[in-house]
């Protein structure tokens, strides 16, 4: 014994020597019972010293702790025996208020559980918990190696008694059974070790060392023991947005717990209220955590703890932290004036707090944080998961769960037809026939951006001399329609025109029975009034006079709708439940009503009648391009959460009885909606039988770049996003600059839409409505034309060269606007789609001038451009050079359309702008309503990418990796076209190749599939459809280049996809005789 007090009392290193040496001897079993004889020895001998300052002598104490003394004793112990050296955290009222607030639980908190203490110092919290309540298994963590070593001894000290014989509970076990300790930083040695914990208690640092530096060494059991000490009471920089209230450890401590507990788990932290109590719950609210306070108290501020690094955060910070003079205070002082009085000699206190905290959607919060620490721990900080609505809780987690899942198990976002999301269309189909019991699939749901688009679409489609539409669904329709008084010339019109006359008429359905026997209109749009909406009588009465007088009927249920498990009645949808909507009857509905968005929109049609419900849904793709991804996968996240819970088809499919009634003749599709549906080249659809491979898009399908998925997912994550965050025309602006060298001055108008197709469509109306003449190249987009063409646009077609590599010149360009009144001239560039080709500056300057020399006005489409992936030779456009000292009719001016896909990597995710320069139409733009402007999100995301462009960090060197690819990709399709016998245009930019299958034309192909035969000869008109049933690979054919014999193909797909598409075209060539 003398020899060990010796040893001991030489230094704090030799006498942690000797206490390990110690502890080795209590592992051993065959040497247990003595080292433990010893330690009781030893106790004794300290005990009968009672002046003898322990610690400063022999470098460490053995003291007893009290637990829960009552008037009847003690708990199962009256104490616990605990020895502590100095180079870890004592014993004191930070601690013992920590354990007050754990008594608060009721006693099965722990029984039975698997918990972990983090910052256990001596560990005698763990061996309290351990005696007290009983757990499965206790892990005590400590970063402090010496501290470990401590709490074995501390464990074997409390395990057996004073003669080595072990303590036995009233399970039969001892406190070595329950307890073991390790060191961890913080929740680590259980994340490696795959253990799921169910309680997780921690009384950590709260305090930010004052000399960083310090932080920065290796942690080891032979570092000094000040250096080891100020573990227990200082935390380094974490990288959270809690580090400047000191709170960082606590956070990431939260976030490790949040990955390692089981979802019912419960987490208990000690909280200094030095920051303040709103700062403290809400580190665990914005994690998605519930929390609950258990126990408050003061404590005196320790005397070894430096809170000069507070003075200096409030330095920088408007937030005051909160100290008290002395335990009797009532009125905080900030740590400046705590840190003076201090100084002083005076006593200064904090309130301390212990916070229990349980996840409140337990497996979404866990996906959303396993998403967050795969490489996007940086937009944690903008993580808010605190709402004081449940109902909002319910809605946003599981949808951030379900956007963190899909960035997560994606390299990219599909392709997802224009007829919108299968899975989503299954959703809205699921829902009707649980909840509302409509027999509905997929194939009577189409998706569209908005309900304003919607019912827009569906007039542009059918054309109408004359449209009643009720007075609450007119806000957004173009004003020509609502102005125009001419309806007596079209009743008399012996000549179908594209002249729509809209009459407003009252939500009242006898007030607009009465206005459609009057008018006869030939489309009806209405919605119902709350009152009548209850029963389908009021439904019932509109078809059945709509038939008689030959209307065609578009039903809006919009405001009955509720994306609820108690959804309210609705009469359409119970006469549909057991009646097949009639032929001349759609149904539309805007679903806006969510928890947390209320400007994000999607909206669906139901039609049962097969040709309508086909020119709807082409109708998006012809008039907007597609509906936003995102809005979809929300709403479907909606729909998922409501049907997820239950048992499919526990009810048989509801029988409906067909009525038997000979309707008026209907209105038919107008005469340009007939011919593009049925000669344009629209997308191909998917069928369940069938695996297709897609080239016929204009939208890319290369990996997602982290940056892109970081700012999606943060866009949503965040609350209250203000309009100024999502402001990006100054970025934009900037960016225009930066790529064009287009001056954009502050008079210019930036409009914004979901894709860019439908900004063109708008100038294409405009052009309309003044007479214009649509000047296109014969090498342009299909898309953008059969659009035009569906719009009944005056379109004149510029005539384009092989040996000028398809490009407008302009001489061609001359002679075209010679010709015609009122021209507006389309130009893709300086990337052109479909060719891929390059505009020069030299060429850009020509065309403006003839431009400019006949007063034209110039739409210059980017949409396509910002991959040049072949531009060797090339310069960059400088379009104000282009436009200098330009001057001719006063009608000349330009416009610029542009996408952010192309040009910023962004994915596949869709943003359209248009800037209008001052005078250019911008009066005769805004009387088209009814544009669907990108949600607040998809802006916050858009301006996030521009800045990061302009910082040239991330984004620049995803673009160039994604421009190498593209230049292999085209490489490889040209070789294997070639050796097909394709006639490859080189393209230096884009995702586009046109090709023409010049060995094919005139050849027959045979094919055989499910006892039936194609047999054709391979043509400009067939080439298409012959490549599809051959291969299943889509591509566009001549009618959509505009280049006859010239097929477009797409590089931008997924790898594995474009493997397949190469095989395509050689299994193509092995089929054609």
């Amino acid at each position: 014994m003398d020899e060990f007090l010796k040893k001991c009392s030489e230094s704090g290193d030799s006498a942690y020597t000797a206490l390990r040496s110690l502890l080795q001897r209590l592992e051993n079993p065959a040497t247990r019972v003595e080292a433990r004889v010893f330690l009781a020895t030893l106790h004794k001998t300290l005990q009968s010293s009672p002046h003898l300052n322990c610690l400063q002598t022999y470098h460490f104490q053995i003291q007893d702790i009290y637990l829960q003394p009552n008037q009847d004793g003690y708990g199962n112990r009256k104490k616990l025996t605990m020895m502590v050296i100095p180079s870890i955290f004592m014993p004191e009222d930070w601690s013992f208020t920590f354990f007050e607030g754990l008594n608060r639980h009721p006693d099965s908190i722990f029984k039975d559980r698997t918990v972990a203490e983090l910052g256990c110092g001596n560990g005698w919290i763990s061996i309290a918990i351990a005696d007290k309540w009983l757990p499965y298994k206790v892990y005590g963590l400590d970063i402090n190696p010496r501290a470990v070593k401590i709490s074995w001894i501390n464990l074997y000290l409390n395990a057996f008694d004073d003669n080595g014989q072990p303590v036995y509970d009233n399970e039969n076990k001892t406190l070595l059974d329950r307890v073991e300790f390790y060191e961890s930083d913080l929740l680590s040695y259980c994340r490696d070790n795959h253990i799921q914990l169910e309680r997780i208690v921690g009384c950590i640092p709260q305090i930010l060392n004052p000399n960083p530096d310090a932080m920065s060494k290796i942690i080891t059991e032979n570092a000094s023991e000040e250096f080891l000490h100020s573990l227990s009471n200082y935390c380094a920089l974490q990288g959270f947005v809690e580090d400047q209230f000191g709170l960082g450890l606590i956070a990431r401590a939260v976030e490790e717990g949040i990955d390692v507990i089981k979802p019912m788990g419960i987490m208990i932290f000690n909280m200094g209220g030095r920051p303040g109590q709103g700062v403290c719950k809400r580190l665990f609210e914005r994690r998605g955590l519930r929390v609950n306070k258990l126990w408050q108290t003061k404590i005196l501020q320790a005397s070894d703890t430096d809170i000069s690094a507070l003075v200096e955060i409030e330095k920088n910070n408007p937030h005051r932290f909160e100290f008290f003079m002395g335990l009797v205070g009532d009125r905080p002082i900030c740590a400046r004036t705590a840190w003076a009085f201090g100084k002083a000699g005076g006593r200064i206190s904090h309130a301390l707090s212990v916070y229990s905290c349980q996840l409140r959607h337990p497996n979404q919060v866990k996906k959303i944080f396993e998403f967050l620490k795969n490489g996007f721990h940086d937009i944690s900080n903008s993580l808010d998961l605190s709402f004081e609505d449940d109902s909002v809780a319910d809605e946003k987690i599981p949808f951030l769960a379900y956007l963190a899942g899909v960035l997560n198990d994606s390299s990219h976002f599909p392709y997802e037809p224009p007829t919108g999301s299968k899975r989503f269309r299954d959703l809205i189909a699921g829902f009707m026939k649980t909840y509302h019991h409509v027999p509905l699939s997929a194939d009577n749901v189409a998706i569209f951006p908005s309900r304003a688009t919607a019912i827009e679409n569906a007039l542009r489609l059918f054309t109408p001399r004359l449209a009643i539409v009720d007075e609450h669904l007119t806000r957004h329709l173009p004003r020509q329609w609502l102005t125009s008084l001419d309806i007596e010339h079209k009743q008399n019109s012996q000549t179908a025109t594209d002249g729509i006359v809209v009459i407003e008429a009252p939500r009242q359905s006898d007030l607009m029975i009465e206005l459609i026997k009057k008018l006869r209109p030939q489309v009806v749009v209405t919605g119902l009034a709350q009152f009548e909406a209850i029963t389908s009588s009021a439904f019932e009465h509109l078809l059945r006079v709509t038939r008689e007088i030959g209307s065609r009927l578009f039903i809006d249920i919009s405001d009955q709708f509720e994306l609820s498990s108690l959804p309210s009645s609705i009469g359409v949808l119970k006469y549909l439940a057991r009646t097949p909507l009639p032929s001349h009857a759609a149904i539309i509905c805007g679903l806006l009503k969510n928890q947390v968005y209320t400007d994000l929109e999607v909206a669906f049609v139901i039609s049962e009648e097969q040709t309508v419900f086909d020119a709807l849904s082409r109708s998006v793709e012809l008039l907007q391009g597609n509906t936003a991804l995102i809005s979809q996968y929300y709403y479907a996240c909606l729909l998922h959460e409501l049907l997820s819970f239950q048992l499919p088809d526990r009810r048989p499919p509801a029988e409906r009885e067909a009525e038997d009634v000979n309707s008026s003749d209907m209105i038919g599709f107008s005469s340009s909606a007939i011919s593009v549906l049925s000669q344009a080249e629209l997308s191909v659809r998917d069928t369940q039988k069938s695996s297709l491979l897609h080239m016929d898009t204009d939208q890319i399908y290369l990996p997602t770049p982290t940056p892109v998925k970081a700012a999606i997912f943060e866009s949503f994550a965040r609350q209250n996003v203000t309009e100024s965050a999502c402001d990006v025309t100054p970025s934009l602006r900037h960016f225009i600059k930066n790529a064009y060298n287009f001056t954009v001055e502050h008079t210019a108008e930036f409009i914004y839409a979901d894709f860019p197709l439908a900004l063109f469509n708008k100038l294409v109306l405009c052009c309309i409505d003044e007479n214009g003449t649509l000047c296109m190249p014969a090498a342009s987009n299909g898309c953008y034309l059969s659009a035009a063409k569906f719009l009944n646009a005056n379109i004149v077609s510029i005539p384009t060269q092989a040996e000028s590599g398809f490009k407008i010149t302009e001489k061609q360009l001359t002679i075209v606007l010679e010709t015609v009144n009122k021209p507006w001239v389309y130009i893709s560039g300086p990337t052109i789609n479909p060719t891929g080709l390059l505009y020069t500056n030299e060429e850009m300057k020509s065309l403006l001038t003839v431009c400019a020399k006949y007063g034209a006005k110039v739409i210059i489409d980017t949409s396509f451009s910002g991959v040049e992936f072949n531009s060797n030779g090339w310069e960059r456009w400088s379009l104000d050079a282009c436009l200098e000292g330009l001057t001719g009719k006063p009608f000349f001016s330009v416009c610029l359309l542009g996408g952010l896909f192309f040009e910023v990597p962004t994915g596949g995710l869709a943003f359209g702008f248009l800037v209008l320069k001052q005078g250019f139409l911008a009066d005769s733009f805004h009387s088209f309503l009814g544009l669907n402007k990108p949600h607040s999100t998809i802006r916050y995301t858009a301006r996030k990418l521009l800045e990061l462009g302009e910082q040239k960090v991330d984004l620049i060197g995803v673009a160039q990796e994604q421009g190498k690819l593209l230049a292999t990709r085209f490489k490889r399709l040209k070789e294997t076209l070639e050796n097909c016998g394709w006639e490859v245009v080189e393209a230096r930019g884009g995702v586009s190749v046109i090709a023409k299958p010049s060995a094919y034309f005139g050849k027959s192909i045979k094919l055989e599939k499910d006892d039936s035969t194609w047999e054709a000869k391979v043509n400009d008109t067939n080439i298409r459809e012959a490549m599809l049933r051959a291969t299943g690979l889509c591509i566009n054919g001549p009618s959509w280049t505009g280049i006859p014999g010239y097929c477009r193909l797409t590089l931008a797909v997924e790898d594995s996809d474009f493997d397949r598409a190469l095989d395509g075209i050689l299994k193509f060539n092995q089929l054609v005789k």
